[in-house]
């Protein structure tokens, strides 16, 4: 270059923004998604292997009730309202850690406090503590009733389930915790795996008793009831050797009094918000087991759902929670790491929040219409055909109960993204007011289609109210981008265009069950089922790129 002549050369292109990359996110969601989906994979086997030894009775119910008891207080503590005003914290108080280290490394002087140690020790004995006192009091209340009051022997077999499963509750909300930090330090394939333990002690008993013959007894439901609560603690040991590297326990908790202070200011308004999920739950169980628990009349009228319901309701709904789970609450699992990392710079957190969108969109249009589709092969091959399964009118109402709970596939997948998007900002009391009105909207379907549709009905209920709060949510989330929608035109071009190509595969699907037809054999309806799901997918993929669906790209992993 000759002296006193300008560098013609362009300045450099300022650096990208880290939300700008796709490939974190899609790294985390398919790290998630693999574990998740052999979780799935295994819980679907579990919930085979409880129908086939209890099939659709009063003892497959009440084993159905005792299971969802601990589950319900797990999704309020554990996975739900603690843990999402848990992992904010914890991440802040991570990164002062952090940043203090290197401050200290500079200047010579040791790491400061390990806040997120604090924290973390602070929040396992709390809820230790509190979950434990809980469980007790009611141990204590169901050990009273069945003391002082005549019950039928079903009745009486579910309040005996209920205690003995019930301790599995305070191991698995501290699993949960505990995976919360998993996922803070990177390990999300990890931090998803409990379920897989879970199954594991499940399948293993069940598979026991049906190669020894002994199937549909109290005995049976009572082992499997202490596998599941064995399995709580196994997570809570696995978790805790997997932490080793990365937290130190400790009893000296001052150093996390701001954060603690934080995060239960965020914990009150997000349990009353997931306490009306929860309060939905319970009724929905209190409907389904209400000729178990109360007796077959309501109000001097014949009841519309038998002791059946519970153990049909019970089962389906892990047939839809399977694509939600594999994929829908992977995205969003994985996703509330990276929306409290960018909770702080608004362009960030609109990309990142878009982008979870538009991956939840990816599979939550096309399960929804699949598992309408395929809803009598599906619950025919998994719970139907002979030995203690299900019988044929149960297969029937099972078939109902999916068709009702698979449209709105789509609308719970956003759900679980919308709320940690406010999660991540410190705005807990939003989502908790959206969900405190969907209660008295879906107790009112529940109390109203379940006489013309049966259990079908409590389905039917759900899928409205989260379509609805969906709606409600995106419009309101527009505080958190500065009044921008979240569904912006990328947004709404990616779910339009996933939504063509599913079309294509629905014609795909109904062709292939045409050209098969119908017949009542279990071997004809897992051809069925397989050929159908098959085509339909591949169908799907060769639509989806032919319709450039980008994020089919940043899910497999293509380069931008």
């Amino acid at each position: 270059m000759n002296p006193g002549v300008s560098d013609p050369s362009p300045p450099p292109a300022p650096a990208p923004r880290e939300a700008d990359d796709h490939r974190p996110l899609a790294r985390a969601v398919r790290a998630v998604s693999l574990v998740t989906l052999l979780s799935r994979v295994a819980g679907l086997i579990r919930n085979v292997v409880v129908a086939r030894i209890f099939g659709d009775t009063a003892v497959g119910s009440a084993f159905a009730a005792a299971f969802q008891t601990p589950n319900m207080f797990r999704r309020l503590f554990g996975e739900g309202a603690l843990s999402a005003a848990f992992i904010p914290a914890y991440s802040a108080a991570r990164r002062e850690d952090e940043a203090g280290a290197g401050a200290g490394a500079a200047d010579g002087a040791g790491a400061g406090p390990r806040r997120a140690d604090a924290l973390a020790s602070w929040t396992m004995l709390a809820l230790g503590v509190a979950t434990a006192a809980l469980t007790a009091v009611i141990e204590v209340v169901l050990l009273a009733l069945l003391l002082f009051m005549d019950h039928s022997p079903e009745r009486a077999l579910s309040l005996k389930l209920i205690m003995v499963m019930l301790p599995f509750m305070p191991l698995i909300c501290g699993a949960a915790i505990l995976a919360g930090m998993l996922q803070v330090h990177g390990r999300f394939a990890w931090s998803s795996s409990g379920p897989l333990v879970l199954n594991a002690f499940v399948v293993g008993a069940g598979v026991y008793f049906i190669a020894t013959g002994t199937v549909g007894g109290e005995v049976t439901a009572y082992a499997l009831a202490a596998a599941t609560t064995l399995s709580g603690l196994t997570q809570v040991v696995f978790f805790l050797r997997l932490l080793r590297p990365h937290v130190r326990w400790t009893s000296a908790f001052e150093s996390a009094r701001a954060e603690a202070v934080i995060m239960l200011r965020r914990f009150v308004p997000v349990a009353i918000g997931m306490g009306t999920i929860q309060l939905n739950a319970f009724f929905d169980m209190l409907i389904a087991m209400w000729p178990t628990w109360i007796g077959p009349t309501v109000l001097g009228s014949a009841y519309p759902l038998d002791k059946a319901s519970n153990a049909i309701l019970f089962n389906t709904q892990q047939i839809y929670q399977f694509p939600l789970g594999v994929f829908g609450i992977a995205v969003a699992t994985a996703v509330f790491p990276l929306l409290a990392r960018h909770a702080r710079h608004a362009e960030d957190f609109l990309l990142t929040l878009r982008r979870g969108l538009r991956l939840s969109l990816l599979i939550g249009i096309p399960a929804s219409i699949g598992l309408v589709l395929v809803r009598h092969d599906i619950t025919g091959v998994l719970y139907g055909h002979g030995g203690n399964s299900f019988s044929t009118d149960g297969v029937a109402r099972a078939a109902m109960v999916l068709g009702a709970f698979a449209p709105g596939v789509w609308a719970y997948s956003l759900n679980h993204v919308l709320t940690r998007a406010f999660y991540a900002q410190g705005d807990t009391r939003t989502p908790m007011l959206v969900s405190v009105s969907m209660v008295a909207l879906n107790l009112a379907l529940n109390v109203t289609l379940i006489w013309p549709l049966r259990e079908a009905g409590l389905a039917l209920a759900t899928t409205i109210t989260a379509t609805l709060q969906c709606l409600v949510l995106a419009h309101l989330a527009r505080r958190l981008t500065g009044q921008r929608a979240v569904a912006d035109s990328g947004v709404i071009g990616a779910g339009g265009r996933i939504a063509l190509a599913a079309a294509v595969m629905c014609a795909a699907v109904l062709v292939v069950q045409w050209a098969l037809g119908e017949r009542d054999s279990w071997w004809w309806q897992l051809l069925r089922l397989a050929c159908a799901t098959g085509a339909g997918g591949a169908v799907f993929l060769v639509a989806a790129a032919a319709l450039r669906v980008r994020e089919l790209g940043w899910l497999l992993g293509a380069r931008r």
